[in-house]
């Protein structure tokens, strides 16, 4: 909250602001621009709207508000207060601007380690070959998309770090809360890289479904740790859940040396369930083995394993018997040991790597309903299952809406999104106003890291890579920057010089320049007008300049006015001031011949302004004191008719203001008279002293 005379941009009634009211307030303004038509999707977006509640009884006659940048708003009081609101107080209030700022979870300080290194590989894919095709291309998407997940996954180790390490209770439940939406955006896309970036050759993709389960759920690894710690394991009540959970997710090594550890493991039963687990058969990629080769053994396994469990070989172990139905794929046995699977997608996977381990990636979808029927049905799904069902239906459209609403921040669907772009995923999901998907959720991505005052960096990459509207974004985004240093604002010039963005970056210099003149400091001031090439700035501050010479005897900055070079040329008033001041650096360095020139020809060529001639008839006095003549007699007569016209026309002057009534003229000072008299007295001497030596030389 800070003080300030805002900008009303419209008002508001009452002092409750909401997401409707701020969806409203985007729209009106993108209404006046090209990206309108791109807000009729935003629509879908919006849910139940989140109420914000603005401090201050001065907002109770209503709200007015201004653009930030990016994902801000600055909210303040609407109607004038009366006499009495300045009694009770109001008035004050009035006075207060409340920064509104929304889509702002990447905005921690964790968060923005992501939002750097996701930009990084984000850049490398749109450099990436796209006249790679075929196999050369799928494996470097696949990279691109471990890369974006490693960098989550560190996201999610430093979340976790931080909630263990802080005491505020608050702080922690914030962790938590952002520790758990990130391990939902890891489990999603690594479903996604499964189903639509890898596509494994032939479909079958129950080897990665499984590989996808041991990341995602460790409960049975858990409770495999707190068993092993237990002299004798086998007591421990965790002992045959943690066996269930490693064989539920086809982790069969695992579950053999949990076995191994039981003291009955030497009789028969024990060494023919270790007989069995040792013998399924396991489908590897790229080995040469085929679809029916590996198909006639798993049927012949479990023809193997029914037999046994038919002859009873388990019957007095009733925790083997479970595992042997769940080896056989009893669809009731999944039903009873559901807790250990957690979710419906856990048991989707469990079951069909007993029951169709050769399941082809389209028919997964065939696979889901019962598994959700055993956890309640279609109603107790939530918004994140929603989510993976609809990428297990292969609806990318649908996966991308459902994310775009169930999650707090844009980076998981523009990210993905662009992804699958470059896959070639998303060819037929065009909208049909305007933009197409990737370019509308980067455009939103981008909009969320513009309002920080260090992420709007990160963001300005994401436009350039929106050719349609991107630009269009990035022009009114750079015009709302708050230019709080001169270092940022090079930085901004810069970006704008790249993108041959010239009227925002002569704004910027004409700012940057106001701000140094009000500051007091003409050189920086200057620095930027010769950057924006302001002929009308450029000759106020050579009047400055000069005006702080004849007050002082002195030039400031002068780094930058030695080496104007051709920039002096943008006013005349700027190239007088340039070359005034290479007429002291020729004086100083005792080149008097080249002096006396110069100075000769900015009185002639009338390139000084007339109130500055006797300051510089004065610096002639010393070259026409000098030993030897300098001013040649023609050069002196020239001077002369300057100074005789500088006092004429001082004469016209007080004659004219005499015959207006104006009043008192003010004209030379008695010190100003007094070095007239001087320069008339040194020109007189100088003459006579060129005539005889011209005389002398030509004699």
């Amino acid at each position: 909250m800070y003080k300030g005379k805002p900008e009303s941009k419209d008002c508001v009634p009452g002092c409750v602001l909401s997401a409707i009211l701020i969806s409203h307030m985007i729209r009106s303004f993108v209404a006046r621009s090209p990206e309108r038509l791109l807000m009729k999707m935003a629509s879908e977006r919006e849910s139940d709207p989140k109420v914000l509640l603005v401090p201050g009884s001065a907002c109770r006659h209503g709200m007015k508000f201004t653009w930030g940048v990016g994902n801000q708003l600055f909210v303040f009081a609407g109607t004038p207060t009366s006499v009495e609101d300045e009694v009770s107080g109001e008035g004050a209030e009035a006075a207060y601007v409340h920064d509104v700022r929304w889509n702002t979870d990447m905005h921690d300080v964790y968060t923005r380690k992501l939002v750097n290194e996701s930009n990084n590989i984000f850049l490398m894919l749109q450099s990436h070959e796209h006249g790679v095709e075929g196999t050369g291309r799928k494996p470097q998407l696949v990279k691109f998309s471990r890369n974006y997940r490693s960098v989550l996954k560190a996201c999610i180790m430093d979340l976790i770090a931080a909630r263990d390490s802080v005491m505020e209770e608050e702080v922690k439940k914030y962790y938590h809360s952002q520790m758990e939406l990130f391990q939902m955006i890891e489990l999603i896309w690594s479903l996604c890289e499964i189903l639509f970036i890898e596509t494994l050759p032939g479909g079958i993709l129950l080897v990665k479904l499984l590989d996808w389960l041991k990341w995602h759920f460790n409960e049975g690894e858990k409770k495999a740790r707190d068993v092993l710690r237990e002299d004798t394991p086998e007591e421990n009540p965790e002992y045959w859940e943690a066996v269930y959970c490693y064989v539920l997710q086809g982790r069969i090594e695992e579950a053999r040396n949990m076995l191994s550890l039981h003291s009955l493991r030497q009789t028969d039963a024990y060494e023919s369930m270790d007989e069995l687990l040792r013998k399924m058969p396991c489908f590897t990629y790229f080995t040469g083995q085929s679809t029916a080769e590996f198909d006639m053994k798993w049927r012949h396994w479990q023809e193997e394993s029914v037999r046994r469990l038919e002859n009873g070989e388990f019957r007095n172990h009733k925790n083997l018997e479970t595992i042997c139905k769940i080896l056989i794929g009893d669809d009731q046995v999944f039903i009873q040991l559901k807790d250990l699977c957690e979710c419906w997608y856990h048991m989707m996977v469990s079951k069909l790597l007993y029951q169709n381990p050769t399941v082809k990636a389209f028919d997964l979808q065939y696979h889901t309903q019962s598994c959700i029927d055993a956890y309640g049905g279609n109603s107790k799904v939530d918004p994140l299952e929603n989510i993976l069902l609809a990428a297990i239906e292969f609806d990318i459209h649908q996966v991308i809406k459902e994310s775009s609403s169930y999650l707090s921040n844009w980076w998981f669907v523009s990210h993905l999104t662009d992804l699958l772009h470059h896959c070639g995923q998303l060819e037929a999901h065009k909208l049909n106003f305007g933009s197409n998907l990737r370019e509308y959720l980067l455009l939103e991505y981008a909009s969320g890291l513009m309002s920080h005052e260090s992420l709007w960096q990160v963001g300005i990459p994401y436009l350039d890579h929106c050719p349609e509207f991107g630009r269009q974004y990035l022009e009114q985004y750079i015009e709302h920057i708050p230019l709080s240093s001169e270092r940022k604002a090079h930085k901004v010039l810069r970006i704008c010089e790249q993108r041959d963005m010239h009227d925002q970056a002569n704004s910027i210099c004409k700012v940057m320049g106001m701000k140094a003149l009000h500051n007091d400091r003409l050189g920086s001031a200057l620095s930027w007008c010769l950057k924006s090439k302001d002929v009308t700035f450029a000759t106020y501050l050579a009047e400055q300049f000069l005006t702080r010479y004849r007050a002082t005897g002195d030039f400031s900055n002068l780094d930058l006015l030695d080496n104007l070079g051709q920039a002096m040329l943008l006013s005349d008033r700027l190239t007088f001031l340039g070359k005034y001041r290479e007429f002291h650096k020729l004086y100083e360095d005792g080149d008097f011949e080249a002096a006396t020139s110069l100075l000769l020809s900015l009185l002639t060529a009338r390139l000084a302004p007339k109130k500055f001639w006797l300051t510089l008839l004065t610096d002639a006095l010393p070259l026409l004191e000098a030993d030897e003549v300098v001013f040649t007699s023609q050069q002196t007569y020239e001077l002369m008719h300057c100074l005789e016209e500088l006092s004429l026309a001082e004469k016209l002057e007080a004659e004219e203001k005499t015959d207006q009534l104006v009043g008192d003229h003010k004209g030379f000072s008695d010190a100003e008279l007094e070095k007239m008299s001087l320069i008339k007295l040194a020109l007189t001497r100088n003459l006579a002293r060129a005539i005889v030596h011209e005389g002398t030389v030509l004699t």
